[in-house]
């Protein structure tokens, strides 16, 4: 399965956090980030994670990964750096790139197989983006390969909005459980909800 990337953009400044780093907050006894990429790694698919600096916490949290890490020196020009060096570090050969923002705690190793099952059975290439249940659209977001030269010429903090604005001709939406494709927690106040929520379910994490 290693015609698959998932890459994380991780590069940027956690700044809603107001002091504290949200992708090594803590989950489950590991960092975030760590957590996350572990999941994605039970995948069998190629994993990258953009990071400001090989010097930063976040490359510490993930040692000892088979991961690749890619430096985002400008990061500071928002998260169209984090994806433009990200995809154009990926290995040769890639089909898809999973784009996967790392401060999502409900995407499961199941989601990601979900996406990466829906890719490989169909004949033409399309873009597939996880959705609520309600078909509410979220992320994460595969792109084929054939999107991977626009999304190196990204420009600005909007992520890979225009690309998907560009293709939502050939996207396709992929329920995943719940609110797994929604929830993502970037300010203090958005952790403590969730965690408060976390522990009044009985159902245990994934």
């Amino acid at each position: 399965m290693q015609d698959i990337a998932i890459l994380f953009p991780a590069a940027g400044a956690s700044r809603r956090m107001r002091g504290t780093d949200k992708l090594l907050e803590p989950v489950d006894g590991l960092p975030l980030l760590r957590r996350q990429v572990q999941r994605a790694l039970s995948t069998g698919a190629h994993v990258a994670v953009s990071i400001p600096d090989h010097d930063h916490p976040r490359s510490a949290a993930l040692a000892g990964l088979p991961v690749q890490l890619v430096a985002v020196p400008d990061s500071g020009l928002g998260m169209s750096a984090s994806l433009r060096r990200g995809i154009g570090m990926l290995p040769r050969g890639m089909k898809a790139a999973i784009i996967l923002p790392a401060d999502m705690p409900e995407i499961t190793t199941a989601d990601l197989a979900t996406l990466i099952a829906a890719f490989r059975a169909l004949s033409i290439p399309v873009l597939l983006r996880g959705c609520a249940a309600d078909g509410t659209p979220g992320h994460p977001v595969l792109f084929p390969a054939d999107c991977f030269s626009a999304l190196q010429h990204l420009q600005g903090d909007q992520g890979a909005r225009d690309v998907l604005r560009a293709n939502a001709h050939r996207t396709r939406l992929v329920p995943l459980p719940d609110n797994h494709a929604l929830t993502d927690l970037d300010t203090p106040e958005a952790w403590q909800a969730w965690r408060a929520g976390a522990l009044s379910d009985p159902t245990p994490a994934e």
